[in-house]
């Protein structure tokens, strides 16, 4: 930064230009697109539905209110946009509200300039620092958005009619940047009455102060449809004053919730353990989520967070390595036996709806059935199947679960030969046993879930034979 300009004076020599934040996010933004380059890096899934309206939004120089439910990015998507804003920005040092050196708006600021002139003080302010963002609640107050008087400050001596007292609230901290409020519909309607100025007239009011403090900001909201939250609701006229409403949604598809579950699941590192998930099994941890999306005995106002996706994934990493070290392997693979892991992370994302007690629990193992079941289908086809079904014939009896270890996996390709080329075909030709293990699983569910063979299963441990 030592090459910036220090001074008023050295600002306007070095031929700066000051741009509104809607100009300046703009402009950034065209030269993204202009560029081939991704506006929203890391956000997945939107790139036919929702980012073309959100670009849409930025170029018109609109406020956006994002609407949807849980675990949809919004967030993800707001504090993304500081990206499109300048690396660094000059302000009249010390200002409170980054007040703009050529127009400052702040009494601070107005008086040190016409003091200073060009030797007024200039600090830069990097794009990081010019987000904010408040969770709105039913005890947010008109002093914690806009201000309020500072009692300390007319202790000191101050007028209580000079605006040096007022105690700047969260939006004009922010002027210059952008402002964000979460679940909006959760604050009080005569609060929300106090952003319409903000919004429209673009200037805030303190109590009887006969000030107004032209702000620039680039506002965001937050909220879930109005059918799912009673919590409360946007006054007509605070959302006629945005100029854009987009609506977002869940991963439309089984590999687009499998991508970002990988790009947000926390990675597992320990030392001397390697961790591979197959995609037949991320696929199954996915399926779930999706048929959770869609089943009837789950509450879809509430909707089914992909956050479900990505906590099932880390619990069948971590319920993988737990049975790996218990053997004393190296490798780890998740397999069918570790899906059991999965109810207690499960519990506390979907809302049940059922009338009989104590059904919970059975309505997520017939989820993760089908999800199971779903994944087979597509990973193996079914004429590699037969020679492995006949295989089964008499009493031959395979036992798998958490206590069989990978190597015993191994030597039962030896014993039933029929088990080697579908197991290849998922494994990709890896003849490591925790892979092999992992896909060996995988088969004899799917043959079961498909009546093909019959189950017994104690515990964590099962028996497969035939149906004969």
């Amino acid at each position: 930064m030592t090459d910036r300009p220090t001074t008023l004076g050295e600002l306007r020599a070095s031929g700066w230009v000051s741009r509104s934040v809607k100009d300046e996010v703009r402009r950034n933004a065209v030269e993204r697109i202009r560029a081939g380059q991704p506006l929203f890096p890391g956000v997945l899934g939107y790139d036919d539905t929702v980012l073309p309206q959100l670009e849409n939004a930025l170029l018109a120089g609109h406020d956006v209110i994002f609407l949807g439910e849980r675990g949809q990015a919004k967030t993800r998507m707001i504090r993304s946009i500081t990206g499109l804003l300048d690396e660094w920005m000059p302000i009249v040092a010390g200002s409170e509200i980054n007040d703009d050196p050529y127009a400052p708006v702040s009494r601070y600021a107005r008086d040190l300039v016409a003091d200073q002139g060009d030797d007024t003080p200039i600090d830069w302010v990097h794009r990081d620092e010019r987000f904010g963002e408040k969770l709105a609640t039913p005890d947010t107050s008109i002093a914690d958005l806009i201000g309020e008087v500072d009692p300390i400050k007319v202790a000191e001596g101050r007028y209580l009619s000079d605006e040096l007292t007022l105690h700047y609230g969260l939006v004009p901290r922010t002027n210059r940047g952008i402002f964000a409020i979460n679940e909006l519909p959760d604050l009080a309607e005569r609060i929300q009455v106090g952003l319409l100025n903000v919004l429209e007239e673009r200037d805030v009011q303190v109590r009887g102060y006969k000030i107004r403090l032209p702000l620039d900001v680039l506002l965001f909201a937050s909220a879930n449809p109005e059918d799912y939250t009673n919590r409360g609701r946007i006054i007509t006229p605070l959302k006629d004053r945005f100029g854009a409403q987009i609506r977002t949604h869940y991963p439309l598809d089984v590999g687009t919730e499998v991508e970002i579950a990988r790009q947000e699941a926390r990675p597992f590192e320990a030392d001397g353990v390697r961790v591979v998930v197959p995609p037949y099994m991320a696929e199954v941890v996915a399926e779930l989520s999706q048929l959770a999306r869609q089943s009837p005995h789950v509450n879809q106002r509430s909707g089914v967070s992909v956050r479900l996706t990505v906590s099932n994934l880390e619990t069948l990493v971590a319920n993988a390595t737990r049975r790996a070290l218990v053997h004393g392997e190296t490798e780890v693979v998740p397999r069918v036996s570790d899906l059991d892991a999965l109810a207690a992370s499960t519990a506390g994302k979907i809302e049940i709806e059922s009338i009989e007690e104590g059904r919970d629990s059975q309505i997520v193992e017939h989820l993760l059935k089908a999800a199971l079941l779903a994944t087979f289908r597509e990973h193996v086809p079914t004429e590699q199947l037969r020679a492995v079904v006949d295989a089964f014939d008499g009493d031959r009896v395979v036992h798998a679960g958490e206590d069989v270890g990978s190597v015993e996996y191994l030597r039962l390709l030896d014993e039933l030969d029929a088990l080697r080329a579908p197991v290849a075909a998922l494994t990709g030709g890896d003849e490591s046993p925790a892979a092999v293990a992992s896909a060996v699983e995988f088969i004899l569910e799917g043959l079961h879930l498909s009546k093909r063979l019959n189950k017994e299963a104690v515990g964590a441990r099962a028996q497969y034979r035939g149906r004969g």
